[in-house]
């Protein structure tokens, strides 16, 4: 050996627990008793018991939706609708508002109203809807003119589309008229509009997102024909494809979903082969969750009847976003019963983690300001206030005044993840 190699191996740490990248693990205990992670089966014991309520309640409780329910308003929702039925809509559109030209009364689109204010959470549905009111956009009035002329030039680019029966990003469809749409934003928020107004899901006018979500593990399906096999996609997963209505034939022995905020804590699930030793299917949109990640989760997890667990940073931007998958967006609620997966649950890492997984205090960052702030907001929401649990994790975490990433697991080594935390959180049945 070299006097070089012989340095080398002597300023190489030793590795840790899991893995290294860290001390020691300290114990994790409940009830006064030591935790030690068992063997897969009895691991993933609580996960079947989780699995199997889930059929019965599919099973035994007919699927409740807007039609069925008599909430004392009315509410907009959209459905999937195919080339034809959209050029249908958009030419009908088109000649009422020629017919109100003709009669002198201006041109003008009635609009569904997509503010806030008209934002409602229903607890039959646990999620959020948009109640049907509608607001004049007129081309004659100075504080519409310009909307309206972005409205009908994306009307126009939509009817395209569909005539030739392609996709195209958002980004694409922004270029085709810069100096009228000036920011992607606007061109967005009118795309929602039109999508709303025509009554069809935005996936259905032909403009799709860019890819950003993906996934891994224990899953077969065919994109436009093709066979994809999920475990053969290596550490950086399978893109989710922007045009989700291609995806068919899924297959799966997974028992579980397992969402994962962060690309860092996906990668290192992927390159540990989790879903290998605990059958399962590990997605992600790295971040704020985009429409195809949101459509292919409940996609997921309808045609395969298996429970979706979410981990998220400890912070309420974490389970922000937790939110949006289970509920639904303010921006997007017109298309609520597409976009949104009901009983997601929250597996970590909640505030109480911190504590009983001893994460040091190093590790642990100070809520800012706006943190708190949005919090509080959170605690203020209908379907925070529905599970008394979230309330108590919230509470906890305002009252501590510290949040927490899924990386500072790693100070335990850089396995500890996947070989102690997820591994302890299931053997114990500890989501929320």
């Amino acid at each position: 050996m070299s006097q070089t190699e012989r340095k080398r191996k002597a300023t190489v740490p030793a590795a840790g627990p899991a893995g290294g990248g860290g001390g020691g693990a300290p114990k994790v205990t409940r009830g006064g008793k030591e935790l030690k992670v068992k063997n897969p089966e009895e691991v993933l014991k609580r996960v079947k018991e989780l699995s199997i309520q889930l059929r019965k309640a599919t099973e035994n409780t007919p699927e409740r939706t807007l039609a069925n329910l008599d909430l004392g308003f009315s509410a907009r929702e959209v459905v999937d609708k195919d080339n034809s039925a959209v050029l249908d809509e958009i030419e009908a559109s088109i000649l009422s508002i020629s017919a109100t030209i003709l009669e002198g009364n201006g041109f003008a689109f009635d609009v569904p109203s997509r503010a806030k204010g008209n934002q409602m959470y229903v607890p039959e549905l646990d999620r959020i809807v948009l109640q049907d009111s509608v607001s004049k956009r007129s081309f004659a009035a100075t504080q519409t003119c310009r909307k309206t002329a972005i409205t009908t030039r994306i009307l126009g680019l939509v009817h395209q589309l569909c005539v030739k029966q392609i996709h195209v990003t958002k980004r694409d469809l922004f270029y085709t008229d810069v100096k009228l749409f000036e920011d992607q934003g606007q061109s967005d928020t009118i795309l929602d509009d039109l999508a709303c107004m025509l009554g069809c899901t935005r996936s259905s006018l032909n403009v799709v997102a860019s890819e950003k979500g993906v996934v891994v593990g224990r899953l077969q399906f065919e994109e436009d024909g093709d066979a994809i096999d999920c475990c053969r996609m290596g550490i950086g997963g399978k893109a989710i494809p922007p045009n989700v209505d291609k995806v068919a034939k899924l297959q799966s022995d997974a028992l579980f979903i397992l969402l994962v905020e962060k690309d860092a804590a996906f990668m290192r699930l992927a390159e540990d082969r989790f879903y290998n030793t605990y059958p399962c299917i590990i997605l992600t949109a790295k971040g704020q969750p985009d429409v195809a990640t949101r459509l292919f989760l409940r996609k997921l997890k309808t045609e395969l009847n298996i429970p979706v667990l979410g981990l998220v940073d400890s912070d309420p931007y974490g389970l922000k976003i937790l939110s949006v998958y289970m509920k639904g967006s303010m921006n997007m609620s017109y298309d609520s019963s597409n976009l949104t997966t009901p009983d997601i649950k929250w597996l970590g890492i909640r505030p109480s983690d911190l504590d009983r997984f001893s994460i040091p205090q190093q590790c642990r960052l100070p809520m800012t300001e706006e943190d708190i702030k949005t919090g509080k907001k959170l605690l203020e929401e209908d379907f925070v206030k529905a599970n008394p649990k979230w309330v108590i994790e919230l509470e906890l975490m305002l009252k501590t005044r510290e949040k927490a990433e899924i990386q500072a697991l790693s100070s335990f080594g850089f396995q500890y993840l996947s070989q102690v935390y997820l591994p302890l959180k299931l053997q114990e049945g500890d989501w929320i």
